[in-house]
């Protein structure tokens, strides 16, 4: 059970849930990645790591439709993210959200792709007309093309905005630590004369 009266109820609902290094370490698909993606640094939380880790989480959580943490912590050793953080937030996707993030993808798609009704889709032989991107993307996500393209816009806004918002709350976290420590040595009292 959460205590919320705790200062402290986030870290230590963080601290149950995520993935510990020992976990991770006998995972049998890290196991070989084990070396890279286990140092110490990407397991710190540091004011680079943490908004990389939540920005990171997102992408992949929204792009990717299978093996999102193995990804999350993959894709973490290249951009120096904190790993317990890209894993925990690719859960952005679930059964519940997932629909209506690709319903959303859909929109998106099909509103900056243009597609509507009178577009007149002709039965040629799509697998000659297909460019590369198109059939990663299709690939990747398990989409058509327009829920596609919606996913991967969705995907780099969100990590956008997470990143910012990150960058910001630990910004004002910061301040606001360092704000209680000048007010407890101002309120010390001086040694009597």
């Amino acid at each position: 059970m959460i205590d919320f009266r705790s200062r402290t109820w986030l870290a230590d609902w963080l601290r149950r849930n995520m993935p510990t290094r020992e976990q991770m370490e006998r995972n049998r698909f890290i196991r070989p990645f084990a070396g890279r993606v286990l140092r110490s640094e990407l397991w710190r939380f540091t004011r680079r790591s943490v908004p990389r880790g939540i920005a990171l989480g997102m992408l992949v959580g929204i792009i990717v439709p299978f093996a999102q943490i193995l990804f999350a912590a993959l894709l973490s050793v290249s951009v120096r993210a904190n790993v317990p953080l890209a894993a925990l937030t690719t859960f952005i996707t679930n059964p519940f959200t997932t629909p209506l993030i690709w319903v959303a993808a859909y929109w998106v798609g099909e509103w900056l792709l243009r597609v509507d009704a009178a577009t007149v889709v002709a039965p040629v032989n799509t697998a000659i007309e297909q460019t590369d991107l198109q059939q990663f993307l299709q690939w990747l996500t398990g989409a058509t093309m327009v829920t596609a393209f919606g996913l991967v816009v969705i995907a780099v806004v969100a990590a956008s905005v997470s990143y910012v918002l990150a960058v910001w709350v630990w910004r004002w976290w910061t301040a606001r630590k360092w704000s209680r420590r000048r007010q407890r040595r101002g309120a010390r009292p001086t040694p009597a004369e």
